[in-house]
């Protein structure tokens, strides 16, 4: 893994939580198939996979869509919640994304900007001993457009006071890239630095 340099025009970084800040998609995927599996539906992990980043409801309803399901998105999207929120004691960080968070911290306003739930983004940061890194953390649950609409991430720029052209985006999946060139801000794909 590499080290992540950032330059000296940036005055604030935002972070992705799942598959940036913290290796939670090996529990989301468990998750997903544990819960498809409930309510007696399959699903292709590639599938999932090219949904990295989309709100479980908006996925439920391409399931729907392209398998031919009626599953309820709210009840699905609550169990499978439940689940995942049950495997997360397990979450560790991904290390060179940890590293630039300690570098930064109290150095420069930080945000976590993410699809996710807010009960699920505030125990992975818990569980990977971040929840008190981050001056504002945006969740699913701050009813905002979902990646690739930029409006997480310039929710996140506004509540740090930075202007978006000043920002650091760091994110692993298409949409929040996509999102983050949309908001005009800098941006990191940290896929390739975990390889």
């Amino acid at each position: 893994m590499k080290k992540i340099n950032i330059s000296p025009a940036i005055e604030g970084i935002i972070f992705d939580c799942d598959g940036t800040l913290a290796d939670t998609m090996p529990l989301h995927w468990e998750a997903w198939h544990e819960t498809l599996e409930f309510f007696d539906a399959k699903c292709p992990q590639d599938f999932l996979e090219d949904l990295k980043g989309v709100p479980t409801k908006t996925i439920v309803e391409k399931i729907n869509k392209s398998f031919g399901y009626a599953l309820d998105p709210n009840l699905f999207s609550e169990e499978k919640e439940r689940r995942l929120l049950s495997k997360l004691y397990r979450v560790k960080s991904i290390q060179p994304v940890e590293d630039l968070a300690r570098q930064y911290k109290d150095i420069l306003p930080m945000a976590v900007a993410s699809g996710s739930l807010r009960n699920s983004v505030l125990e992975t940061l818990k569980g990977i001993q971040m929840n008190d890194f981050f001056d504002t953390v945006i969740t699913a649950n701050d009813a905002l457009s979902p990646k690739p609409d930029p409006a997480v991430f310039l929710e996140a720029a506004k509540r740090i006071q930075v202007k978006p052209e000043n920002c650091l985006v760091l994110e692993d999946s298409d949409a929040g890239i996509e999102a983050a060139k949309k908001a005009g801000m800098h941006f990191i794909d940290v896929r390739p630095i975990l390889t």
